[in-house]
């Protein structure tokens, strides 16, 4: 019962902060980089932000059925129910029910590791922006600048950066869109962080059962 809980707190968390971060995401490349939608609706960074919240509604809905699964299964292992049931034996059927849950608990282990991983690259690279703009009192004279070609948000032909000291960079740093979400990506990195010990702590249990 922990571990669904923690499996739903940790993808509720990853899924619904990753959904208004993306959104955020959004936001600031309209209003500080003047990025538009290209002509021809090709593959843009507009249309992979999509699919990623596509990706995220499938994640909710799966894991939401995952996580009955893995709490009936669970519950029909318990030490209670073997008392409960002292003459039951365990069917093959029920047997290979088990195994091949803890085939999908591993399965999804390595893909939320994944999930985790690249969670976090958007929070580095928010960290560092948020750094500039901590520090962008301290930098008098430096010019720097973010550019979206370096993060492949853009094609290398298109020239979309801000850079210190200007206003547009004022204003980003001084609006509650980039600190949100910022905070936003952290929270998300956390609930995938949770669904990661969700997933290991089920497949102990499972193990320890089998």
């Amino acid at each position: 019962l922990i571990a669904t809980i923690l499996l739903y707190m940790g993808v509720a968390l990853f899924c619904g902060c990753g959904h208004e971060a993306l959104s955020g995401t959004v936001s600031i490349l309209l209003n500080y980089f003047d990025v538009t939608k290209g002509p021809g609706g090709g593959l843009d960074v507009f249309t992979i932000i999509d699919i990623l919240k596509y990706i995220i509604y499938g994640l909710a809905a799966g894991f939401f059925v995952f996580g009955v699964l893995l709490l009936v299964e669970g519950f029909f292992t318990t030490g209670a129910i073997r008392d409960l049931y002292g003459e039951f034996k365990i069917t093959a059927c029920g047997r290979c029910l088990t195994a091949f849950l803890m085939f999908l608990a591993y399965l999804f282990f390595l893909v939320w590791l994944g999930v985790t991983a690249f969670t976090s690259l958007p929070v580095f690279m928010y960290y560092n922006v948020w750094s500039m703009c901590q520090n962008s009192s301290s930098m008098e004279g430096a010019n720097l600048c973010l550019d979206l070609r370096l993060f492949g948000a853009v094609t290398v032909s298109e020239d979309r950066k801000v850079c210190t000291g200007t206003e547009k960079f004022s204003r980003m740093c001084v609006s509650d869109e980039l600190d949100l979400t910022f905070h936003l990506f952290v929270c998300a990195l956390a609930g995938a962080g949770a669904a990661v010990i969700a997933m290991v702590r089920r497949i102990t249990l499972s193990s320890d059962c089998s």
